[in-house]
């Protein structure tokens, strides 16, 4: 398998045509995947926003006061109120803000960005980024002429640990997992729990060539990737009435 990445890509803007940039910088075959940071998509459907365009509520100043009462810094309710307006419910208020996104994803600040954002003081998640991992796949497939996969990727902590890493926000031409179970290790032991979130896999692979910060480089191609002879599966965020954390969580409070 190779992984690399798509050099000289433009600043995008809104209303780019993302698809026709990547396969104008790199030749494309059947099977490649193409994994595209949730950024360039993002400024490409235009969703970038001012803080000057929120006006907080009631909940987003109470998460700035508690925020800043932990933490000593004063948190903008601006960005508060952004973040709330993105999110379906609100996880953890302090000491950060943990939300579920409208698509599923759990993360902070519901996965607003601030770095590299050179027109707006907010960058928001794509609104459905599996329909726009559909989209690129079918634009790319158009464009060049082959069958590609498209994930769409994002950076995010982890639980437990230091560090953050690649992670799947959206796919589309690929299954999210390999399903293992049924299958038998070496010693004939029958699998009856394992599940490979292969899409997380991937953007995280993609992840180490297109790097963090200013290197300008949001879009990876993982080349001669073999899924195999496996089942698969799309689901990668739990179901809420079988997520323990998520639970536990509702009901913590600083």
């Amino acid at each position: 398998m190779e992984v690399f990445a798509v050099e000289g890509l433009p600043e995008v803007q809104p209303g780019d045509d993302v698809a026709r940039l990547v396969v104008e910088q790199t030749d494309l075959r059947d099977g490649d995947v193409v994994c595209i940071a949730s950024t360039v998509v993002s400024k490409a459907a235009g969703r970038q926003a001012d803080l000057d365009d929120y006006a907080p509520g009631e909940q987003a100043r109470r998460i700035a006061d508690a925020i800043g009462s932990v933490t000593g810094e004063r948190k903008d309710p601006r960005f508060a109120q952004a973040v709330v307006e993105e999110s379906e419910e609100i996880l953890t208020e302090a000491p950060f803000v943990l939300a579920v996104t409208r698509f599923g994803h759990i993360t902070v600040n519901a996965g607003i960005d601030r770095s590299n954002v050179p027109d707006a003081d907010l960058l928001l998640l794509p609104e459905d980024p599996t329909v726009s991992a559909a989209q690129l796949r079918a634009d790319i497939r158009e464009r060049a002429g082959v069958d590609v996969a498209v994930i769409v990727t994002d950076t995010s902590g982890r639980p437990f640990r230091l560090g953050q890493r690649g992670v799947a926000l959206g796919w589309a031409g690929i299954p999210a997992a390999r399903d293992w179970r049924g299958e038998h290790d070496r010693e004939g032991r029958e699998l009856s729990a394992t599940v490979q979130a292969v899409v997380d896999e991937l953007a995280a692979a993609a992840n180490l060539v297109t790097g963090e910060g200013a290197g300008g480089t949001p879009v990876a191609v993982v080349r001669e990737f073999a899924f195999g002879d496996h089942d698969d599966s799309d689901a990668l965020y739990r179901e809420e009435d079988s997520d323990v954390v998520r639970e536990a969580l509702r009901e913590w409070s600083l």
